[in-house]
C-alpha cells in the first residue's frame, strides 16, 4: 500500500489542489459519484480493478478532505455521495474528459473493461464542453448487443443523456466495442462506422448525426481560430 499523500512542498494552488485529488483512482471516484450515490459495491464494479483496500483508503482520504461524505444507513447498507466541496470539481472532470478524448483516447486496450454507459457520458460531457449545437432539439437511441439503451438528446440548450428507451429521431445499433470506437476513432473509421452500422431514420437525421461525430476533431480547429460554439445544420 502508497505510504502518505504526496506533498509537493511548494506554494501553488494547482499542487495544493493535487495533494488532495491527485492520488490514483481519486477522481474516477469523484467521477463516479458525480452521477450519484454509490455504494462501495458499486464502486468496485465500476472502477473494475481497484482493489477493496485502496477504495476504503482513498474514500477516507477523500471523506478526510471534505469531499465526499458517507452515510450508513444500517449494517449493510452504507452510501458515499460528494458533498459541495466535491461537486465543484465537476468541471475539473469535466475538461479532464475533453483533454481524454482530444489527446488520450486511442482504441481499446487489451483487458480494458468498457462502459457504454460511461462512454456515452463522456460524449454528452465532450458535446456540452466543446459547445455543440444543432438548428433543433435531437433525441437519438444508441441500442447495444447486450440490451442496454442510452438516449442521447439535445434539448436546445444542452446535450444530456439517459439509460433506457425512448422517443428517438434516429436509432443506432451497435457493440460496446464500436461505439467507442466511433467515439475516438478517427475520421476515416467514423465513415466506415457509419456505413457498416444499423442506423434506422431519415436520411436528413442520420447527416445530422453523422455531421456531429464529425464535430469531434482534436484541437485543430481551436488552433485554427475556429469556434466551435455554432449550429450543426
Amino acid at each position: 500500500m502508497p505510504g502518505p499523500r504526496s506533498v509537493y512542498q511548494h506554494f501553488c494552488p494547482a499542487a495544493r489542489a493535487l495533494e488532495v485529488v491527485g492520488e490514483k483512482w481519486s477522481l474516477l471516484i469523484v467521477r463516479d459519484l458525480l452521477a450519484g450515490p454509490r455504494r462501495f459495491s458499486e464502486l468496485r464494479r465500476s472502477l473494475v480493478a481497484i482493489t477493496p483496500r485502496w477504495l476504503s483508503q482513498r474514500l477516507r482520504e477523500l471523506e478526510g478532505a471534505g469531499i465526499v461524505e458517507r452515510e450508513a444507513l444500517g449494517q449493510r447498507e452504507v452510501w458515499y455521495r460528494l458533498t459541495p466541496k466535491g461537486e465543484a470539481l465537476a468541471p475539473v472532470v469535466g475538461e479532464l474528459v475533453v483533454w481524454g478524448m482530444d489527446h488520450a483516447a486511442g482504441p481499446v486496450r487489451a483487458g480494458e473493461a468498457i462502459h457504454p454507459g460511461r462512454a456515452t457520458q463522456g460524449f454528452v460531457t465532450y458535446l456540452n464542453r466543446r459547445g455543440v449545437r444543432l438548428g433543433q432539439p435531437v433525441s437519438w437511441l444508441v441500442r447495444f448487443t447486450d440490451d442496454r439503451c442510452y438516449i442521447i438528446r439535445f434539448d436546445g440548450e444542452r446535450w444530456w443523456s439517459k439509460r433506457g428507451e425512448g422517443p428517438a429521431d434516429i436509432v443506432v445499433a451497435t457493440s460496446p466495442e464500436g461505439w467507442l470506437a466511433v467515439l475516438v476513432g478517427s475520421p476515416e473509421e467514423r465513415r466506415r462506422w457509419l456505413a457498416e452500422s444499423r442506423i434506422e431514420g431519415t436520411p436528413d437525421r442520420i447527416a445530422e448525426f453523422a455531421r456531429t461525430l464529425e464535430r469531434q476533431e482534436p484541437a485543430a480547429k481551436a488552433a485554427a481560430g475556429v469556434t466551435p460554439v455554432q449550429a450543426v445544420r
